[in-house]
């Protein structure tokens, strides 16, 4: 099984290129996990592209038999208009362990770089660049191609999971390190991020996997018509 997610999570950086896994941390003092109830946040301004991100992985871990609900839904953000403080939120996961929660996925961008590369390739040439009129040839675009390079960004994204169980000590169980590489659109972004956060969550054996080993099809889900 670990092989078959492993090979999943290559073969989605290949055909997602928007989205990779940097790196992951996982607690060594966990071996495996079953969450049962968690509160999924993420940490943006965007409304309506939380609300999608949010709604998404609840899906992912309802179709995996775990109870699960937004923060969208737990909390109105639009109500509060001051920061939380640490007893405001030492409060707040003492009423989510009263409710039955026993773990909490946050996800935040944690920065942002713009990027400049250069946009042709020049394989033709020889390396060593032998002669000047071959590196000249080979950069003088600099100057006279407003083309020459392609600017785009990258958003530095972490997603971390906690355990707020009663019965133990309230931890960190797993962080993954996310960049998302000049995405194009919300939807597509935030599909594969979820789609991506699930399969190295499996991996990891913090949650279980579906039995068809699957993640939920958004794009197909979005196409029936509603009732």
């Amino acid at each position: 099984m670990k092989h078959v997610i492993l090979f999943l999570i290559g073969l989605l950086i290949i055909s997602c290129s928007t989205t990779h896994l940097v790196e992951n941390w996982k607690n060594p003092e966990i071996d495996t996990y079953e969450p049962s109830k968690v509160l999924i946040v993420g940490i943006t301004s965007n409304i309506e592209a939380r609300e999608i991100f949010e709604q998404q992985l609840k899906n992912e871990f309802e179709a995996r038999g775990i109870v699960a609900v937004t923060s969208l839904d737990f909390f109105n953000p639009t109500v509060r208009t001051e920061k939380m403080t640490e007893e405001d939120l030492n409060t707040l996961e003492n009423e989510l362990i009263i409710d039955g929660f026993d773990t909490i996925l946050l996800t935040k961008v944690v920065g942002v770089e713009d990027k400049i590369v250069y946009k042709k390739a020049y394989d033709d040439f020889d390396n060593t660049y032998r002669k000047f009129n071959e590196e000249y040839l080979m950069y003088q675009d600099i100057f006279y191609n407003p083309d020459y390079y392609e600017n785009y960004t990258v958003y530095h994204t972490e997603s971390s999971m906690y355990c707020i169980c009663p019965t133990k000590e309230r931890e960190l169980m797993w962080k993954g390190y996310i960049d998302i590489v000049d995405p194009q659109t919300a939807e597509e972004t935030i599909n594969n991020y979820v789609r991506l956060v699930i399969i190295v969550l499996e991996e990891q054996q913090l949650i279980t996997p579906k039995a068809d080993n699957e993640s939920i099809d958004y794009e197909q889900k979005e196409e029936e018509p509603a009732l």
